[in-house]
Protein backbone atom coordinates (compact mmCIF):
# COMPACT_ATOMS: atom_id res chain seq x y z
CA UNK A 1 0.00 0.00 0.00
CA UNK A 2 1.07 3.39 -0.94
CA UNK A 3 1.35 5.48 2.42
CA UNK A 4 3.10 8.80 0.72
CA UNK A 5 1.40 10.74 3.49
CA UNK A 6 2.62 8.95 6.61
CA UNK A 7 6.02 8.75 4.79
CA UNK A 8 5.76 12.92 4.58
CA UNK A 9 4.38 12.93 7.81
CA UNK A 10 7.53 11.23 9.49
CA UNK A 11 10.20 13.07 7.18
CA UNK A 12 8.10 16.53 8.83
CA UNK A 13 8.30 15.33 12.12
CA UNK A 14 11.76 14.22 12.27
CA UNK A 15 12.98 17.42 10.35
CA UNK A 16 11.48 19.64 13.56
CA UNK A 17 12.70 16.81 16.11
CA UNK A 18 9.37 16.26 17.62
CA UNK A 19 8.26 12.38 18.99
CA UNK A 20 5.54 11.54 17.62
CA UNK A 21 4.36 12.14 21.48
CA UNK A 22 4.95 15.81 21.18
CA UNK A 23 3.39 16.17 17.82
CA UNK A 24 0.62 14.88 18.89
CA UNK A 25 0.45 17.12 22.00
CA UNK A 26 1.16 19.73 19.51
CA UNK A 27 -1.71 19.19 17.37
CA UNK A 28 -4.02 17.63 19.38
CA UNK A 29 -3.85 13.99 18.89
CA UNK A 30 -2.58 11.19 20.69
CA UNK A 31 0.64 9.60 19.75
CA UNK A 32 -0.79 6.41 18.66
CA UNK A 33 -2.69 8.32 16.25
CA UNK A 34 0.59 9.95 15.16
CA UNK A 35 1.73 6.26 14.25
CA UNK A 36 -1.01 4.74 13.05
CA UNK A 37 -0.38 7.78 9.98
CA UNK A 38 2.73 7.35 9.95
CA UNK A 39 2.64 3.74 9.35
CA UNK A 40 -0.57 3.63 6.85
CA UNK A 41 -3.23 1.99 9.14
CA UNK A 42 -4.77 4.87 9.05
CA UNK A 43 -5.61 8.47 7.45
CA UNK A 44 -6.79 11.67 8.66
CA UNK A 45 -9.89 13.61 7.28
CA UNK A 46 -9.55 16.83 5.12
CA UNK A 47 -9.80 19.27 8.34
CA UNK A 48 -7.02 17.49 9.77
CA UNK A 49 -4.69 17.62 6.59
CA UNK A 50 -5.76 21.36 6.93
CA UNK A 51 -4.12 21.54 10.46
CA UNK A 52 -0.85 19.26 9.48
CA UNK A 53 -0.45 21.35 6.64
CA UNK A 54 -0.90 24.63 8.31
CA UNK A 55 0.92 23.69 11.67
CA UNK A 56 4.29 22.49 9.35
CA UNK A 57 4.17 25.58 6.66
CA UNK A 58 3.52 23.24 4.31
CA UNK A 59 0.48 22.51 0.78
CA UNK A 60 -2.17 19.17 1.00
CA UNK A 61 -0.62 18.49 -2.16
CA UNK A 62 3.06 18.14 -0.37
CA UNK A 63 1.48 15.86 2.77
CA UNK A 64 -0.35 13.56 -0.19
CA UNK A 65 3.03 13.22 -2.46
CA UNK A 66 1.29 15.43 -5.33
CA UNK A 67 4.37 18.46 -5.38
CA UNK A 68 7.62 18.22 -4.34
CA UNK A 69 8.80 19.88 -0.72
Amino acid sequence: KNNVFGENLKLLRKEKGYSQRKLGELIGFCNQTISFWESGCREPDLDTLVKISTFFGVSIDFLLGKEDY
